[in-house]
């Protein structure tokens, strides 16, 4: 939606907190097997980097109820930036980088995937190596099993909310994993995957400019607009990847990351309530798509 022609973002999904773009919750979605249910709103959130929170975006998240703020981005990608990552009172950032000394920042895609910005196929590879990578045997922070593992961490409630955020799509690949799990049909992950474009709408040029810069990118805008899209399509063809790699989302999960098939029940019983039941903060969940 445009207004003045300024972009107005639809709540739900989105969450207007001052100093972090694209957040949204990842819930709410319906779940296809099972009717009258859905995934629980308020539990899973996912942004941009937060360190530019203002004090009003950090009440936002506090409202939020967020304990846990999950970065996965790697040191290198870290140094990039000015800032020191941030925290804030009832929120502790947990480090969980899923390279631990590689660069996987939208720039350094360019230079180590060559078919990158070419679209689907580039796309694939990228997120393929993601999967490979958080589900190294001696990973030191296995990073996709500590975030599924908090969302399967209370037998007797929803878990605390989360904030989980890096940049070139390491976030995407885990939030569409939890999703998948919950049996949320691939055409809505699919969907959900593709609001970041609306999410980033209003940085998108500046994004391109400061890629225009970068070696591998060369000037062509062209390029440095397809590396930062995120079509339906790059999604269902990571899905159909990860099937036709791993047998089955699940398969993948419980086999490679090793979480166990308790986790992964656990974490649907915390994360699939009823469409018209209460959310993990008491609000009415609601199934409806932005």
């Amino acid at each position: 939606m445009t207004t003045n022609n300024t972009i107005v973002l639809p709540s739900p999904p989105f969450v207007h907190a001052p100093g972090i773009a694209n957040l949204r919750d990842a819930g709410g979605h319906l779940v296809a097997h099972l009717p009258g249910k859905a995934v629980r709103r308020g539990i899973l959130f996912r942004g941009a980097d937060p360190t530019n929170l203002d004090a009003e975006g950090v009440a936002v998240l506090q409202g939020l109820g967020v304990t846990h703020i999950y970065d996965l981005r790697s040191e290198v990608e870290l140094a990039k930036g000015k800032e020191q990552p941030r925290e804030w009172p009832g929120a502790k950032r947990v480090p969980v980088p899923v390279f631990l000394e590689k660069d996987y920042s939208p720039e350094a895609l360019a230079l180590r995937f060559s078919n990158y910005s070419s679209g689907l196929e580039g796309f694939v590879q990228a997120y393929s190596s993601i999967l490979k990578a958080a589900a190294e045997s001696n990973h030191p922070f296995r990073p996709f099993q500590t975030i599924l593992n908090h969302l399967a961490s209370s037998a007797d409630g929803p878990p605390s909310p989360i904030l989980v955020h890096c940049s070139a799509g390491k976030d995407r690949v885990i939030i569409a994993l939890i999703l998948s799990l919950c049996g949320v049909k691939d055409d809505l992950v699919a969907h959900d995957y593709s609001l970041t474009e609306l999410g980033l709408a209003h940085r998108l040029e500046a994004i391109v400019e400061h890629l225009l810069l970068q070696p591998g990118i060369e000037g062509d805008r062209e390029k440095a607009r397809a590396m930062v899209s995120s079509r339906k399509e790059y999604m269902l063809g990571t899905l159909s990847y990860i099937r036709e790699t791993y047998g089955s989302v699940e398969g993948y999960v419980i086999n490679h990351l090793g979480v166990s098939k308790e986790v992964v029940e656990r974490l649907r019983r915390n994360l699939i309530v009823d469409v018209e039941g209460s959310g993990g903060s008491g609000n009415v969940v609601s199934s409806k798509l932005a």
